[in-house]
């Protein structure tokens, strides 16, 4: 048995998609540039004129203006580990699992350093695109069981209703 957190605002206590958007502002300020097509992105999606993961797609326009993912990210943790919860760390097991509709290539460097079983996130590419579907409500679960096919969760940590059918199993 093993113990599941959703990330966002349950362990971490922001969005760290947002943040790594702010993040990448403060380095590059001309990414503001990308503001009219998020903007789109957003309405289209609120008009359901388009899907959540086309929505995050256009959000995650500005990924491509940076050639090296992987040096931006750890930057990133250098600076925001410190929002991790306090209460997660001190009851953390390495057998625990992170799922969350966050990116996974922001998310899954955290297996190493917060020493965890596995890091279960929406998949996008360097351009910001959305390779898998949103890691989200019965997605988490199908996502869950496809890396652990015959594990029983313990106890399941999230914020959000939405997260449901995680809690459910």
């Amino acid at each position: 048995m093993i113990n599941v957190y959703d990330f966002d605002k349950t362990i971490y206590l922001h969005d760290s998609s947002i943040d790594l958007y702010f993040f990448c502002l403060k380095k590059k300020p001309w990414l503001i540039r990308y503001i009219p097509y998020q903007v789109y992105g957003i309405l289209l999606y609120k008009l359901k004129k388009t899907t959540k993961e086309q929505m995050k797609s256009h959000f995650f326009v500005f990924l491509k203006d940076f050639k090296n993912k992987k040096e931006l990210v750890q930057l990133f943790w250098k600076t925001h580990q410190k929002y991790i919860t306090k209460w997660y760390l001190n009851q953390k097991q390495n057998t625990d699992v992170i799922i969350s509709a966050s990116p996974e290539f922001l998310l899954k460097p955290l297996e190493k350093k917060l020493k965890i079983k596995k890091v279960i996130a929406t998949k996008v590419d360097q351009n910001g695109v959305l390779q898998s579907k949103n890691c989200e409500k019965e997605e988490k679960v199908s996502r869950f069981y496809t890396s652990f096919p015959r594990q029983t969760v313990n106890c399941f940590y999230s914020d959000s209703v939405t997260d449901q059918p995680m809690a459910d199993i």
